[in-house]
């Protein structure tokens, strides 16, 4: 779009064009495997990168390309790739920076799954990662290593909570000549644009607050344009076009285009959506940590909270819709979890409705007490993603709860 629209206004119309989509004004679904060429030499312009054009929905889709140029547009991004999970976006990622024999440094306070897959499973492709407190800049300094190839962290750790500083983290990258790719999956672009504060590829879980009605899995990857991938071939599209033709392809991680259909539907609210998670989580933060009951809350929003400050100034005022808490043991907290009427127990976060569970005995099950103690997770402690329904709802559920022990 030529004209410089608020962010609003493009999660409605950016790259929603009803012209070239046989007049329709909702994403059309190509819901085909692949696509019909009229001649040889035509379907082998596009195989050889000649021409543009779609082969097979595990490399391209119409339907994807259409969320694909909106998410680049909405982190202002150079372009991107949708992958059928926000695991899979950071896999692609990382398998196209990394080989055997380099290294990564990322943040230890990184959701659990990302923590595994850095941890443990690429630790058998020969890539090695050195995990660092992300809430000290400093410490990606002394870490980094003529072999390493990215530095990762995430926009709020979960369910740590913890913000760091991107733009200190992002000179630090720079100077190296590292790429910093950050999870914006808790933020979205509505409340950050990390390439703002300098990250160089964005990833997003679009399962969550993206997709916001918890109906399908689905993953982004945002190359920010920002980046001098010293490529003399493919020059500033080097990293997108090894990704899509190389991990993204072979490793079959394409999204459907029903998926995409129903994230770009979701795409459309998400301001509305997280300006109410947003005042919500507040709301209930401020309830929580007044309550005799609670022993602690974790909110980057309160004042008191050791991150407000950065998380003020990076997030535009606005600070998520997560939150954790503590009570006095496991038993008291699978005790309101089970109390609860309103809020879900279950393993997502970022839907229109009120999730809840208890980390330790879950999402976090797997991992020993130093790496839980990074993570920021004691059996006393339930993680909240805060929904959009009525206010006093939520609160009042959540005191009933807290009311049965």
């Amino acid at each position: 779009m030529k004209k410089k629209y608020h962010i609003d206004t493009l999660l409605v119309h950016a790259e929603n064009d009803p012209d070239k989509n046989r007049r329709s004004t909702t994403m059309p679904i190509y819901q085909s495997t692949a696509f019909k060429y009229n001649s040889c030499k035509e379907i082998s312009k596009v195989f050889n990168g000649e021409a543009p054009g779609n082969i097979y929905t595990r490399i391209s889709n119409p339907t994807l390309e259409i969320l694909e140029k909106k998410l680049a547009v909405l982190e202002d991004g150079l372009g991107s790739i949708v992958t059928a999970s926000g695991m899979a976006a950071i896999t692609a990622t990382i398998l196209t920076l990394a080989k055997n024999g380099d290294h990564i440094v990322a943040g230890n306070s990184i959701f659990g799954g990302t923590y595994a897959f850095f941890d443990k499973t690429i630790r058998e492709f020969g890539i090695e990662t050195t995990f660092v407190d992300p809430s000290d800049a400093k410490q990606f300094e002394n870490v980094v290593k003529k072999n390493t190839k990215a530095i990762f962290i995430e926009t709020i750790g979960n369910p740590k909570m913890d913000v760091p500083d991107i733009a200190a983290i992002a000179k630090i990258a720079k100077k190296h000549g590292v790429p910093l790719v950050v999870d914006s999956t808790i933020t979205t672009p509505y409340l950050v644009r990390p390439k703002d504060l300098g990250a160089n590829i964005v990833i997003h879980s679009t399962s969550k607050f993206i997709n916001g009605h918890g109906n399908s899995i689905g993953g982004a990857i945002i190359d920010c344009g920002n980046f001098d991938w010293k490529d003399d071939k493919y020059g500033a599209l080097s990293f997108l076009i090894k990704n899509r033709k190389a991990v993204f392809r072979d490793f079959g991680a394409c999204l459907s285009p029903n998926a995409a259909f129903l994230t770009d539907i979701g795409l459309e609210t998400l301001s509305l959506r997280m300006e109410r998670h947003c005042s919500n989580a507040l709301a209930l933060a401020k309830f929580l940590v007044k309550h005799p009951k609670v022993k602690e809350v974790n909110f980057p929003g309160l004042v008191k909270n050791k991150f407000n400050a950065i998380a003020k100034k990076q997030f535009d005022g606005k600070f998520g819709s997560l939150l954790t808490f503590r009570l006095k043991d496991k038993k008291e907290c699978f005790k309101v979890i089970d109390s609860l009427k309103l809020a879900y127990n279950l393993a997502n976060l970022g839907d229109a409705k009120t999730l809840v569970i208890h980390p330790a005995s879950t999402i976090c099950v797997e991992f020993n007490d130093r790496e839980r103690s990074n993570m920021g997770v004691t059996d006393d402690l339930i993680r909240v993603s805060v929904g959009i329904e009525y206010v006093d709802d939520i609160i009042g559920d959540f005191e009933q709860a807290l009311d049965s022990i």
